[in-house]
């Protein structure tokens, strides 16, 4: 519950709790909060015991912790029936990402080789640049004027 509290921080509590309810109060303070604690953990074990008797016997072994999603989800992803392990270990992004990069270069140097004699011929379809350059303007030509614009 409290797993990300350092001792820097707990020291800064303790001096605000000090600060807050002074040293007479504190332990009385302290006596009602972990009574209260104490109660909620005690109505929360009651309240599952009755949902597991109200479930019956075939759900004995049920784990409430089960119902949490993320707990849910990595069980299942953990679970090697379904070979996700083999999957994942398998599966190198730098490796996939390189292949993809040089598919992508040697199609654009075979393509720029026989893109002049394709395009002479005509029956070759027309190649897509994937590169986004602009298209740079001849010297005499205006950008379009826009009536709606002014």
């Amino acid at each position: 519950m409290f797993n990300d509290i350092g001792p820097l921080e707990l020291l800064t509590l303790v001096v605000l709790a000090v600060l807050v309810f002074g040293p007479d109060k504190l332990p009385k303070v302290i006596q009602d909060v972990t009574r209260t604690i104490r109660k909620i953990r005690e109505f929360s074990d009651s309240a599952k015991r009755d949902i597991r008797e109200e479930l019956g016997p075939e759900f004995k072994d049920f784990d409430f912790e089960d119902l949490n999603p993320k707990t849910f989800i990595r069980k299942q992803l953990d679970n090697d029936e379904l070979g996700l392990k083999e999957i994942r270990n398998g599966f190198d992004l730098k490796k996939e990402m390189a292949e993809v990069t040089e598919a992508v270069q040697s199609a654009d140097e075979a393509s720029s080789g026989s893109g002049a004699a394709a395009a002479s011929s005509g029956s070759a379809p027309a190649r897509i640049d994937m590169q986004k350059r602009p298209e740079k303007p001849a010297a005499d030509d205006h950008p379009p004027y826009d009536a709606d614009a002014t």
